[in-house]
């Protein structure tokens, strides 16, 4: 009873020098709708497969899966934290050691042991051999009992760092998807430019040779020549722009796909007739569920939160149990004599700090300070991503109608071309009418494909912010 006492009032003593921690608590309410088809499931749950029916895109993304270097070089923390955690789940059960050791000794005949076996009999008529051999084999185990689940806490944050990089892999796996559908999108919108450019430059050609002639016959003077030559030029000059354009973003993707530059394939010509399908954003609580990152911030918030009990831990006792079993000889033929040769021994060990624990406060307050900054961490993630969603909803619907306006545009312009050209030819329009009017159709027709590769970027980063594309 008295040892029990005794036990115990330590254990009194022990809490009371612990330094209070406050936990960070976080707050993940967020407001229950979003600016689009509300539906209790996400386009973010959908596989990137189906999201994306395009099967050159879908052959590009696999590969990329496969021989992406950064993707292959993040895998590796995966086996990195899964071994961690393998490791932190056998701490806290017992250790166990085989062994066998062999050794000699040559005890002086003025010291204690050489006295000794001057005076005693090994066996019964058998004095002490000299040198004396030593033979051992036997097992040990040692076990630190998880009292205060120090242990334990230790190996469950381990295991929720593992399952956080695995959703961190998940995460990369989302950017290198939208990554990759962006520049696909960008690819063919950049050949629907050189193609709206070519169309242009051969209009342009053809009124700049009627203006030749023209001149030759004295209906025409020398400055709308040069000005219809200029425009020709300048728009040559523009199609190499966008020739360059078209080898780095070809070259970007090349890179996400860890081969060296090769043409991509692609159906550009159906691009301007691509139509964004509907986006069902879901109810936000959604995000929570679906989102690599924000799965990412509230596993290590929850790793963070076991560290703090673990580094409690350390002030309280720890107790370990120390014991071996084997035999010992001095002749290897009663190696394995019971009872003469057994050996064995069973200790415990009760262990606490008291003097110089500094150490042991500056851990525990940096896990407090871990705990509070992953708190942080998971309410800024869970922000971000709400709002993410509602800006790309709104940007998509904004782009949508965008597009629709400046289609009317391009169709007005187009047809201004021919009419322009036809008032040109009968004398009722002066040259400087034909050139801007060619100017502004090619100008729109080129604002048009750029509103059309914003339009399929914001479906593809609407689909990304839902947390879609690592299926």
């Amino acid at each position: 009873m008295r040892g029990f006492l005794a036990v115990l009032s330590i254990s009194i003593i022990v809490t009371s020098c612990v330094p209070t921690i406050v936990r960070k608590e976080v707050n993940t309410t967020m407001p229950e709708r979003f600016d689009a088809t509300r539906d209790t499931v996400s386009t973010g749950m959908m596989e990137w497969r189906t999201f994306y029916a395009d099967s050159n895109l879908i052959a590009i993304i696999d590969t990329a899966m496969k021989n992406n270097q950064e993707l292959n070089a993040v895998m590796q923390d995966i086996l990195i934290a899964q071994n961690e955690a393998n490791a932190k789940a056998g701490e806290y059960l017992p250790f166990v050691n085989v062994g066998a050791g062999a050794g000699l000794e040559k005890a002086g005949r003025y010291t204690r042991n050489g006295v000794v076996e001057e005076q005693l009999e090994a066996t019964p008529g058998q004095r002490f051999p000299e040198p004396l051999p030593d033979f051992t084999i036997g097992a040990r185990i040692s076990w630190e009992v998880d009292i205060w689940r120090k242990l334990r806490n230790a190996s469950d944050a381990a295991t929720l760092r593992y399952l956080s990089t695995v959703e961190g892999t998940r995460f990369l796996v989302v950017n290198i998807v939208a990554e990759l559908a962006g520049s696909y999108y960008e690819l063919m919108a950049l050949d629907n430019l050189l193609e709206a450019l070519d169309a242009t430059i051969d209009i342009q050609r053809k009124a700049l040779a009627i203006v030749q002639q023209q001149k030759e016959a004295a209906k025409a003077t020398e400055l709308a020549v040069r000005r219809f030559d200029a425009e020709v030029s300048k728009n040559e000059s523009r199609r190499y722009d966008i020739l360059q354009r078209i080898v780095e973003v070809e070259n970007r993707i090349n890179l996400l796909l860890g081969r060296y530059p090769q043409h991509v394939q692609r159906p550009s010509e159906r691009f301007l007739t691509m139509m964004p399908d509907s986006i069902k954003a879901g109810i936000p609580s959604l995000l929570l569920q679906n989102r690599p990152d924000v799965k990412q911030a509230e596993l290590e918030l929850k790793a963070s939160d076991l560290d703090i009990d673990v580094a409690r831990a350390r002030f309280y006792p720890s107790f370990s149990i120390f014991a071996g079993l084997g035999f010992q000889t001095f002749d290897p033929k009663y190696i394995v004599t019971t009872p003469a040769s057994l050996i064995y021994n069973l200790a415990g060990e009760l262990v606490m700090p008291v003097i110089n624990r500094a150490a042991i406060k500056a851990a525990y307050a940096s896990a407090g300070a871990h705990q509070v900054q992953a708190a942080y961490n998971y309410e800024r993630t869970v922000l971000n991503a709400y709002i993410e969603v509602a800006n790309q909803l709104s940007k998509l619907e904004n782009l949508r109608q965008s597009y629709e306006r400046r289609n009317r545009q391009v169709e007005a312009l187009t047809a201004s071309v021919d009419i322009a050209n036809s008032l040109f030819l009968s004398a009722r329009a002066d040259y400087m009418e034909v050139l801007l009017t060619q100017r502004d159709a090619l100008e729109a027709r080129m604002e048009l494909i750029e509103t059309k590769v914003q339009q399929m970027r914001a479906y593809v980063d609407v689909y990304r912010a839902l947390g879609g594309g690592w299926r």
